[in-house]
């Protein structure tokens, strides 16, 4: 993917310069990159739909509703991956290189995680019976992260790079299993709750599909920031 490590980056800039202001991103917005990401929908098609939805914005006579979030976005970012898609052969040639990364930097970055996942560890070293599987996973994934900081090559390919990424998203992928199912229920209704009234200005614009992953990923977001446990992807370095 272009621009591996600015994908997150590179879009929150680009939506803020768009839209003139310095407005933060909400869990929404965050949520739906994701989502782009997961879909392998290039940099380049995400920034193109942002400028789409502007210009068609900039057109109105009538500009009472601003453009507050990166879901109004989401039909012209479909529509520019669609048609880069169309134009594969084409936008192959020219595209400059990933971005590069120091090893030192990834290995730090998980140890880091390692450090944070430590800190709620010893938070829920007294816990409940339903929280013991939550607590074990939690210990375990910090051992494993600086197992991996401490196996990381001296340089980083974009094919070590792939393979650290794949083993942060199966380790968070068993964190969000374990404490989803030992959340109680008024808790994950609220979140679920929170997440309807959120995508609710939005539906229109997406399909039953997008709203689904986008819906699934918020409450994902939500529920690892309930328990402090940090983002194990190196998009979130």
């Amino acid at each position: 993917m272009d621009n591996y490590f600015n994908y997150f980056t590179e879009i929150e800039e680009h939506f803020q310069r768009r839209r003139g202001t310095t407005l933060l991103l909400s869990t929404l917005d965050w949520a739906l990159i994701e989502t782009w990401k997961d879909a392998g929908i290039a940099l380049e098609a995400v920034l193109r739909g942002i400028d789409a939805t502007f210009d068609k914005y900039e057109r109105r006579p009538s500009k009472t509703r601003k453009v507050n979030g990166l879901a109004y976005c989401s039909q012209e970012v479909l529509a520019a991956a669609e048609d880069m898609k169309e134009a594969a052969v084409g936008a192959a040639t020219g595209k400059p290189a990933p971005a590069g990364i120091e090893a030192s930097e990834i290995a730090a970055f998980l140890n880091r995680c390692a450090e944070q996942l430590d800190k709620v560890g010893a938070k829920k070293s007294a816990v409940s019976h339903s929280d013991k599987a939550a607590h074990a996973l939690i210990v375990d994934t910090a051992r494993r992260l600086r197992e991996l900081a401490s196996s990381v090559g001296e340089k980083s390919t974009s094919a070590n790079l792939e393979d650290v990424e794949r083993r942060l998203t199966v380790m968070e992928e068993k964190l969000f299993a374990v404490l989803l199912s030992s959340t109680p229920d008024e808790e994950l209704v609220a979140m679920k709750g929170e997440a309807d009234r959120e995508l609710a200005p939005y539906r229109s614009k997406m399909t039953a599909p997008q709203i689904e992953q986008l819906h699934k990923q918020y409450v994902h977001k939500r529920l690892l920031e309930r328990h402090g446990i940090p983002r194990l992807s190196l998009f979130y370095m």
